[in-house]
């Protein structure tokens, strides 16, 4: 299992890569093992204002259904509409074109309480 140490975590297995003032914002490989293969993604809206831990959406898999929560704050500038056609490319590349959503983010405080990817390996077992 996979966890890319540029990036930072939530504990709900939810990961961001910070680019300037925006991120971008994916499943974890761990979830996506856990979950097992995605059928279905209901994507937040491209201009959604959020404040981390609104719901934005949804996964579905062929047995069970997860749910989606912002990380951090901001507004939602672009969502992967590719995953619409494809969304076992969360499965087969959650730290790359199976990216869900991209972000401007608004309060940087908020990064701080995100999790380093060894604080996330440590907790999850998984291997950096």
């Amino acid at each position: 299992m996979e966890v890319p140490k540029e990036l930072l975590y939530t504990p709900k297995h939810m990961w961001v890569r910070i680019e300037a003032e925006r991120a971008v914002i994916g499943l974890t490989d761990y979830a996506q093992l856990e979950m097992g293969m995605v059928v279905f993604a209901d994507l937040p809206q491209e201009g959604d204002e959020v404040t981390a831990g609104d719901y934005l959406g949804s996964m579905e898999t062929v047995t069970d259904e997860s749910e989606l929560f912002a990380p951090i704050s901001g507004k939602v500038v672009s969502a992967n509409w590719l995953l619409r056609k494809e969304p076992h490319f969360i499965n087969r590349f959650p730290y790359g074109s199976g990216w869900l959503f991209v972000m401007e983010y608004n309060n940087p405080q908020e990064l701080e309480l995100l999790w380093t990817a060894e604080r996330y390996a440590e907790i999850y077992h998984a291997q950096e």
